[in-house]
């Protein structure tokens, strides 16, 4: 009776394991950090994240949230079938002048339900030299 009892369990646990792995998006970005470098206030802040849907099941992104207003990400609208790239469109507010970290968390139905991406680098105003650059230029007009 026992021996029947852990068999049937043995069988039932299997089984489940196959449903598990039946259908499954998967989402692979080439990159999960973009470096802006060192711009320019003003200049053009979009960027793009590309990824494939490497699973076996339509990948359908429900969801992509930035940390702060200042970064704005757009998501594709529809699903990406298996074996297809997207993209996510990133556009940070360069009129700030201060470095870049933030972080853009994406929602779908992957294997891996939420992925971290990073924007990083430094908005420079050209505009605005240095104290130092200033007292060098008017050394050197003298």
């Amino acid at each position: 009776m026992m021996k029947n009892l852990i068999a049937v369990l043995f069988v039932g646990l299997i089984s489940l394991g196959s449903f598990a792995q039946e259908k499954q998006a998967k989402i692979e970005f080439k990159t999960d950090v973009i470096d802006y470098g060192t711009i320019e206030k003003g200049a053009d802040g979009v960027r793009t994240f590309e990824f494939t849907n490497t699973g076996n099941a339509p990948l359908v992104i429900s969801n992509v949230k930035s940390t702060c207003g200042c970064t704005v990400p757009k998501k594709p609208k529809g699903p990406i079938m298996p074996g297809e790239t997207g993209e996510i469109e990133v556009k940070y507010d360069t009129k700030r002048v201060n470095p870049i970290r933030k972080t853009i968390t994406v929602f779908s139905n992957a294997e891996t339900p939420t992925v971290a991406l990073k924007i990083k680098g430094t908005v420079v105003d050209t505009n605005k030299a240095s104290v130092l650059e200033k007292k060098s230029k008017s050394m050197l007009e003298q």
